[in-house]
């Protein structure tokens, strides 16, 4: 559940004299952490829809999730970024990759449960490698890219249970989570485009990305969410943690991960995320699962890693 794909560091390379700071805890431990954290953040929506409208419940995501980033930028003194252009471009990325799909998210599990929300969200690098073919001049189309499409949407149907009619499934609920997991890629797309090689941090870029996304929400909540007239503290928690933990401390841990072993290991957390979704929806929430469902999602997820995978290259003849 990325709330941006982190570009390239933009920070100067260290000099022979410089040590590297060593993390306090292993990157495997940090791994597991996140995909533990954006797991159960599809439980958290469901908890905080309980007591709160979807709107309200992604704005105080938001809120959250901004304060913490605030707090991590302030200790390392990052600035903010400047230029009239760059403010766009985030407005932009920022509607992309978190006011829309955070909000999407929220009203689709009003209808669905959040096991089905999680899966919905495996499709990302499936929709993300289909636009790079389109947007992306060196994502070119391989035998190896069309299969991986082709098996990833082949589980979707299973998971919604195609050769039923789709019979039992709210399709706009569906529809919503599925959308949602489509922004996060055409987000993507368009920050690699506009952002990547800016001079920024990626912290300062991703923390105003949160702001601006903050600003979105607060202005559309009144309109068509008005204010809680209760502040039930269940949902309220759910709410606090899904912003603090599954929103601003997560960017930091997924941007060391990706400072520390690359973007395709860290990218690799997406995999475990529907699992640990289901796991936790059939186990807090009580939902119900379908043998087609946990069928699905595995066929989901092997199509999306061979998407992302790479064919050997052919040794040269001497």
């Amino acid at each position: 559940m990325s709330t941006t794909a982190p570009s390239r560091a933009t920070s100067s390379t260290p000099t022979s004299t410089t040590v590297p700071r060593r993390p306090a805890l292993d990157w495997r431990i940090r791994f597991a952490a996140l995909s533990l954290i954006w797991g159960f953040s599809f439980l958290l929506i469901k908890v905080g829809t309980d007591g709160y409208a979807p709107f309200q419940v992604t704005f105080g995501r938001l809120l959250f999730g901004t304060l913490v980033l605030a707090v991590a930028m302030a200790v390392k003194r990052e600035r903010l970024p400047r230029g009239r252009r760059t403010w766009l471009h985030l407005t932009v990325a920022a509607l992309l990759l978190n006011a829309a799909p955070f909000s999407l998210f929220a009203y689709s599990e009003l209808t669905i449960p959040s096991t089905l929300a999680g899966i919905c969200n495996a499709t990302s690098p499936l929709w993300g490698m289909a636009l790079s073919m389109v947007a992306l001049s060196e994502d070119r189309p391989t035998r190896r890219r069309v299969a991986g499409l082709g098996l990833g949407f082949l589980g979707v149907l299973t998971v919604l249970g195609a050769w039923q009619g789709f019979h039992g499934l709210d399709v706009t609920g569906t529809a919503m989570a599925l959308l949602a997991s489509l922004c996060y890629p055409i987000g993507w797309i368009y920050v690699r485009r506009t952002l990547a090689g800016s001079g920024h941090s990626n912290l300062s870029l991703i923390g105003s990305q949160l702001g601006i996304a903050t600003l979105q929400l607060a202005l559309v909540t009144p309109l068509f969410a008005g204010f809680p007239s209760s502040f039930p503290l269940v949902p309220l928690l759910a709410v606090a943690a899904l912003g603090a933990l599954g929103t601003g401390l997560a960017v930091l841990v997924q941007y060391g991960l990706v400072n520390e072993v690359g973007s395709t290991t860290a990218q690799m957390v997406t995999y475990f995320i529907p699992v640990i979704a289901t796991a936790a929806g059939v186990a807090v929430l009580g939902e119900s699962l379908s043998w087609n469902t946990p069928v699905g999602a595995a066929v989901v997820l092997a199509g999306a890693a061979l998407t992302q995978s790479r064919a050997r290259a052919k040794p040269k003849a001497q």
